[in-house]
């Protein structure tokens, strides 16, 4: 193989037969169940990271089910995701994910940076209640629940918090194990189209666990939820920081990760 091939086919591990094709990417029926809930803002601000700065001590614990999805198939994914901003720009920063399908789990950490592992999300309708559930091997770490339905959200409003900004830390290490790449980068849902949008009541219980610590934010208070149903495109990102770049090592004067 030649090295013009090589370059022009390495998008992508392993070489020869990667893991999941070009994008874009598009969701056909996304359904999200979305519970809001207040945490502890100095355990976020332990995990949050310069120069993102967070705006209030709460947490969006979601279950996300993907039964039609390009390149990736048919799965569920289950994770929290943090309110913050990034010079003035209000977005999400992802925190942890936890999905059962390996070509998202490749393509979402190596193209954008997807805090991603293996682990067995589900989320359904038991009779009268949206039920989500995140299981790490045998051990359950999550359990959310929301009465089905019971009123109807504003889709366009819905659609465009879908539109905000979202923020990862990518990093890939070195093959002598130092860091080669450790970036902030943005990314953006495309082409968004919700078709029902739904809240209710609704209940969040997370368990400790060594290797999925979704605990360590604890439920302190739940404030919301939502179940809503998109089709939409998952857009490529940029980088906005590179934490191993000269001049790029610290955050901006006067600026506070303090809510």
């Amino acid at each position: 193989m030649k090295y013009e091939t090589v370059r022009a086919s390495s998008f992508a591990m392993p070489l020869t037969s990667p893991a999941f094709p070009p994008g874009p990417y598009h969701f056909v029926n996304r359904e999200y169940f979305i519970i809001q809930y207040r945490t502890d803002p100095e355990a976020l601000r332990r995990v949050v990271p310069e120069p993102l700065e967070l705006t209030e001590p709460v947490v969006n614990y979601e279950f996300i089910r993907m039964p039609d999805s390009t390149g990736f198939g048919d799965y569920t994914e289950s994770g929290q995701v943090i309110p913050v901003s990034y010079k003035g720009q209000l977005g999400g920063f992802t925190h942890q994910m936890f999905l059962n399908d390996h070509p998202p789990i490749a393509g979402g950490r190596e193209l954008w940076g997807f805090p991603k592992k293996l682990a067995q999300p589900k989320l359904e309708v038991e009779i009268d209640t949206l039920v989500g559930t995140l299981n790490y091997g045998s051990v359950r770490i999550a359990t959310g629940t929301m009465g089905y339905k019971h009123r109807a959200l504003d889709t366009a409003v819905e659609a465009s918090k879908l539109a905000a900004p979202n923020f990862l830390l990518k990093i890939i290490p070195h093959v002598d194990g130092t860091p080669r790449i450790c970036e902030l980068v943005r990314f953006h849902l495309e082409d968004i189209t919700v078709k029902g949008a739904w809240t209710g009541p609704s209940a969040l219980d997370l368990y400790s666990h060594a290797l999925a610590p979704v605990a360590e934010l604890p439920v302190l208070q739940v404030l919301s939820a939502k179940h809503l149903v998109a089709d939409l495109t998952l857009g490529l990102g940029s980088v906005v920081h590179d934490y191993l770049a000269t001049g790029q090592t610290e955050p901006p004067e006067g600026r506070s990760q303090k809510p």
